[in-house]
């Protein structure tokens, strides 16, 4: 199995049904309560462990998990209500290593993901199929990015975390 990649990298080709996107609504709901039974259990020792040689700790997984989500919904909310807008990129590898990464303890992002998915799936359920249609542009990847297709990425982003602190905790449980 890819430590880097446990579930693969996102793909999606063609159009995206209502039930796709439902589907993928439905794991951005899960997602907090998710992650939170994933980390139960963890010590402070084991929170400072990476999941894959060369990768982030859990701690890290766990705070990068709600600064992505974040800048995400960030994102809805300015391609929501402008035309196209340029997204400001960040290097998330930075962020990682600031010091509140290290130092706050991971309920704070827990409670920041139940709260920020709370708001994000209240928007997601209304939002109607025009605005899912909505576009953003990355200049990091130089892409122009539709809001449905986001939602799957997150979809996937959140799955894709999730599996790197589970394949841990099972090598660290010996299954």
């Amino acid at each position: 199995m890819d430590l880097k990649y446990p579930i693969g990298t996102f793909e999606h080709i063609g159009d995206i049904s209502l039930e796709q996107r439902e589907a993928w609504i439905r794991d951005i709901t899960e997602l907090p309560s998710l992650m939170r039974q994933a980390v139960q259990g963890l010590t402070e020792e084991q929170l400072r462990i990476p999941y894959r040689e060369g990768g982030w700790t859990i701690r890290q997984v766990v705070h990068h998990v709600a600064d992505s989500h974040m800048n995400s919904y960030i994102r809805f909310k300015l391609a929501l209500t402008e035309d196209n807008p340029t997204i400001r990129p960040y290097h998330e590898d930075r962020w990682a290593e600031l010091p509140d990464t290290e130092l706050e303890p991971i309920e704070t992002s827990l409670q920041l993901l139940d709260s920020l998915h709370r708001r994000w799936v209240r928007l997601l359920a209304v939002m109607t199929d025009e605005q899912f249609a909505r576009t953003f542009y990355h200049p990091g990847s130089q892409e122009t990015m539709r809001l449905d297709m986001t939602v799957g990425s997150y979809s996937w982003h959140g799955r894709h975390h999730l599996a790197h602190i589970t394949m841990l905790k099972e090598r660290l449980n010996g299954f």
